[in-house]
């Protein structure tokens, strides 16, 4: 009997030691993640130090989340493969939050898996092939230690109810020092539910926490009083407020959003040789501008377009959230698209970019556009050093839209890429063509060096779009915008706007328009817009239109939009009345016109191909050679010479087919 009790105590006093060291790895894990985090690694220790100092409930919290993960461990033989596996991909998370940081200003959110695919493709734009080499054996070195530790690593021999019992009391213990650590940090006011601006609530409440407020708050939460008749309230506010206005339903509606675009002159301390953007300042000297307030800064495009094409407000949303993943994959919901499709209006998308990044090819379908042109359905592209498709080639994409449909107003709206970071902190740049005389960081002058380049091609191709649209014998409204200030180490202080969050936007025409500056938030913009031209239909356009001054403005945009994604609808009588249009890839169809053989080789003639055209036959895929948008070479015998038995398919990257078509 007392051999067994010792036994027993020595076993007990032996499980309470491995618990321990599960907690010395929680606090040392958690402490390199937050060195991460803080860009210890880059910019030294100083804000690790000030955030262990100050809140330190927080830095508990973010340990106790982890020693909660790490705590099941106890049930397990094999304790260390499982350790280890949970250390990794905590290290992993986050060094990618590291990297990302080092790189935009939006930190690594639970929304990034959900481009991971198509977010590796542009992981060359930022690193070099060495770097590539080194993240790529390290993963293989990771797996293979993982392997190991899997088949040869140490197991626990304890009966399986002795492992009960001591996972038991991990997970108690664990599960009360995160739930009392939460709860100290709550009332200390080192953690918030509340997150005013992403990135800082990642500097002030830590990596893990953060992270997990990004998977688990999502979505809209229930407004205090909802039900039928606040929203009718709200409809009669809309109502005693709204305008009469003839529409004039011949203009054609041209939107613009300009990747990390800003007048560089805006940066305080920035001294350049000459002005790089003279047509965009040419443009804010005589066309309606003013500053526009973004919901993100450093990345995040797809909110800041969402903002702009559906009237929402998306911090309304969870943190870090990206409708575009979320509740508009399968639901519609009113959007500048559908309210111009009212009065007879075509609806395209344009992006010189991946159809499938943010899920566009499936979610403008559910914004009402009729067609959606990308980077696969366009001519060979003319690149950057960086790997990104130069915007000039949105010009004749643009004309190309307009004229589509000659007898029909269109709406098109166009989201370029040319200006994406990573800018280069070395140089880049032998003679550019604007040179950076000072500048706010010296660690930044060749970044912004390159960034002012990008940013006069942009304005380049600006000037080139509003000599196009002048020339054109039709009425057009123009409005250009930055979706949101590139990553370039900028605080609010650089800024003439004094914030991270203003961009600029221009409301340019054809016909005579009345200048009016005004400063904006980004989901009022396009409201805005319709507004010169008369269109006042749809709620939400109606309420942006002639609702801002209300006292109940942000609440009642928070319930307008709860009601319409989240709620029962009652804004249309229970179900919306915007059905999901047939989204068309590409604006003209890809057709097969003639095969043949010379040389040795055989060629497929047609019209509207693209780089990332492949020939089918009998649902087989063909060695598929790209030479203009009219000819294609295959390096592989087609085994037919009737071009009736060949399709094409539009393939992305990914090998994921965006379209098929037939013979013409």
């Amino acid at each position: 009997m007392k051999y067994s009790e010792k036994a027993l105590n020595t076993g007990a006093r032996r499980e309470f030691r491995i618990f321990l060291y599960l907690v010395l790895l929680a606090l040392a894990v958690t402490l390199t993640v937050e060195a991460f985090n803080h860009k210890a690694f880059t910019d030294g220790p100083a804000a690790l130090l000030r955030y262990m100092t100050r809140s330190p409930m927080a830095f508990l919290t973010n340990a106790a989340i982890l020693l909660a993960v790490l705590a099941p461990a106890m049930f397990l033989r094999r304790r260390l493969f499982w350790c280890g596996v949970v250390s990794i991909i905590w290290l992993a998370g986050g060094a990618v939050n590291g990297f990302i940081l080092i790189n935009r200003m939006t930190p690594f959110t639970v929304a990034d898996l959900t481009v991971f695919n198509t977010g590796l493709d542009t992981l060359p734009n930022y690193l070099s092939k060495p770097y590539l080499i080194l993240l790529g054996a390290g993963v293989v070195l990771a797996a293979v230690s993982l392997g190991l530790l899997f088949w040869k690593g140490p197991r626990n021999r304890r009966s399986g109810r002795q492992r009960l019992l001591a996972g038991l009391a991990a997970v108690l213990v664990s599960g009360g020092a995160l739930a009392g650590s939460w709860a100290l940090a709550f009332q200390l006011d080192q953690l918030s539910m509340v997150f005013s601006n992403l990135a800082f609530a990642y500097e002030d409440y830590g990596f893990s926490y953060c992270f997990f407020q990004t998977w688990l708050n999502r979505g809209i939460r229930r407004p205090a009083g909802y039900d039928a008749g606040e929203v009718a309230r709200i409809r009669e506010l809309i109502a005693k407020d709204a305008q009469e206005a003839e529409p004039q339903e011949d203009v054609n509606v041209v939107i613009v959003q300009l990747e990390s675009f800003i007048d560089p002159k805006e940066i305080q301390g920035l001294v350049m040789s000459k002005d790089p953007v003279p047509n965009w300042t040419a443009l804010k000297e005589n066309y309606s501008s003013g500053y526009l307030t973004m919901p993100v800064v450093g990345a995040g495009t797809a909110n800041s377009e969402c903002e702009v094409l559906t009237g929402m407000s998306t911090r309304l949303f969870g943190p870090g959230e990206y409708p575009y993943q979320t509740c508009l994959m399968d639901g519609t919901v009113e959007s500048v698209a559908y309210d111009l499709k009212e009065h007879g209006y075509t609806t395209h998308a344009i992006h010189n970019h991946q159809a499938a990044f943010y899920s566009r090819n499936e979610v403008y379908a559910n914004l009402g556009f009729d067609d959606f042109t990308a980077l696969e359905y366009m001519p060979k592209v003319s690149v950057t050093m960086k790997n990104w498709a130069k915007d000039r080639i949105l010009t004749s994409q643009i004309e190309k839209a307009l004229n589509a449909t000659a007898d029909e107003p269109d709406l098109v709206f166009t989201v370029t890429v040319q200006s994406h970071g990573k800018y280069p902190r070395e140089q880049a740049l032998e003679n550019p063509a604007v040179r950076v005389l000072t500048c706010p960081d010296a660690e930044y002058r060749y970044a912004l060096e390159y960034y002012v380049d990008q940013v006069r091609q942009v304005d380049q191709f600006i000037g080139k779009l509003t000599e196009m649209l002048s020339r054109r014998q039709e009425r057009t409204i123009l409005v250009l915008y930055g979706d949101h200030l590139p990553a370039l180490g900028l605080q609010g202080k650089d800024m003439a706007s004094g914030s991270l969050y203003k961009t600029e936007y221009v409301i340019w025409d054809n016909f005579g328009l009345k200048r009016e500056d005004n400063n904006l938030y980004a989901y009022q913009l396009s409201a805005a817009a319709l507004g010169r031209i008369g269109i006042t239909n749809g709620v939400m356009n109606e309420f942006q239109q002639f609702c801002r001054e209300e006292p109940s403005y942000r609440r009642d945009l928070k319930l307008l939009q709860y009601d319409v994604l989240y709620g029962k609808n009652y804004l249309y009588g229970g179900k919306t009345p915007y059905q999901p249009t047939e989204l068309r890839m590409g604006m003209e169809p890809i057709t097969i016109t003639g095969l043949w053989e010379k040389d040795g080789a055989w060629y497929v003639g047609g019209e509207n191909f693209s780089p990332y055209c492949q020939v089918v036959r009998d649902g087989d895929r063909l060695e598929t050679e790209y030479l203009s948008p009219y000819l294609l070479r295959l390096t592989e015998d087609p085994e037919t010479t009737e071009a009736g038995e060949l399709e094409i398919q539009v393939v992305d990257k990914h090998n994921k087919v965006l379209s098929e078509t037939g013979t013409e």
